[in-house]
């Protein structure tokens, strides 16, 4: 890495390759600042996902975690689909593998398969629909009241829906390692020190937690509540680097993380910041990590993709 450049040469070289390579950089809203601030779209999982579907670029570099990238590529398969760093997972993800999934599903026949974006594409393959925190509650409704329902793979976001819409569902016991760690004891003494903060948090949280919740709402929404609300305090129960973008919508905010059970002041999403800008370089002057499918499972998961899309429109 003796070649690599630094300081404004790297951030230089990667608009260079970016022109050269006629690429798009996507980031999450969980990245590191300095990557959200020279992504060409920032955004939340459904919002990513309709960015791959509709980007004109030749290739799509994806600064998040390797099922954002992957689903990217069910989408685009004619499209190099680059990942700065392959071990940035998902505990979501990691803990659902597919053929476990299958061998469960089978004791749910005639159910309807609804998977949180959250999964590998293999998970995808076996769904009838996938679902972002955003539209969960709309996706779930778009089947008929009396049908039967799995929800993959997240617990807390599955018990939500369940609250939402009045409908019982089975639920793969999956949990997100960062928002597991929010307690409602914590956040209730938090609470009492800043009286006037609301507390805002995303549905992977507990269902204690949620309950004390001013306000319930995917990436994307908990931004947008931030943005328009009249409060000046907030505390914000999900990865801190949501705060970024909130502090520049709100610079007039008190933006409180929400501790986490282990202790440490923040919660940050050990995946997430596996990418950086030295690694964003690499993958495009390389050209690698690459993301690639078997064409015969990237088919069978871009259905549910496609009708995930289709309802969001």
């Amino acid at each position: 890495m003796a070649d690599l450049p630094q300081g404004q040469a790297l951030l230089d070289g990667i608009e260079r390759l970016r022109r050269e390579l006629d690429a798009v950089i996507l980031a999450h809203y969980y990245q590191d600042s300095e990557i959200q601030d020279l992504a060409d779209f920032v955004g939340d999982s459904l919002q990513l996902s309709q960015q791959a579907a509709k980007t004109g670029a030749k290739v799509i570099v994806f600064c998040g975690v390797h099922f954002m990238a992957e689903t990217a590529k069910i989408l685009n398969p004619n499209k190099q689909v680059l990942l700065p760093d392959l071990d940035a997972g998902c505990s979501l993800a990691d803990r659902c593998p597919p053929d476990q999934f299958a061998k469960w599903l089978q004791g749910y026949p005639g159910h309807k398969v609804v998977s949180y974006i959250n999964c590998s594409a293999g998970v995808k393959a076996l769904s009838d629909v996938i679902c972002t925190s955003s539209n969960a509650e709309k996706i779930v409704n778009s089947f008929p009241r009396d049908a039967k329902i799995v929800f993959a793979p997240d617990r807390h976001l599955g018990a939500w829906v369940e609250k939402k819409t009045g409908r019982q569902m089975v639920k793969w016991p999956g949990f997100c390692i960062v928002h597991e760690q929010f307690t409602e004891k914590q956040l209730l003494k938090l609470k009492v020190r800043h009286p006037e903060a609301k507390l805002i948090a995303h549905p992977e949280c507990e269902a204690s937690v949620l309950a004390i919740a001013d306000f319930v709402g995917s990436t994307k929404g908990l931004l947008e509540y931030v943005k328009t609300s009249p409060a000046k305090s907030f505390i914000v129960a999900t990865e801190v680097g949501i705060l970024h973008l909130m502090s520049k919508a709100r610079p007039d905010a008190e933006l409180i993380p929400a501790p986490p059970s282990s202790g440490c002041n923040c919660s940050i999403c050990p995946y997430m910041r596996l990418n950086s800008l030295e690694k964003l370089y690499l993958c495009m002057r390389d050209r690698k990590p690459e993301i690639t499918l078997p064409e015969e499972l990237r088919v069978r998961a871009l259905a549910p993709v496609q009708r995930m899309l289709e309802l969001s429109a």
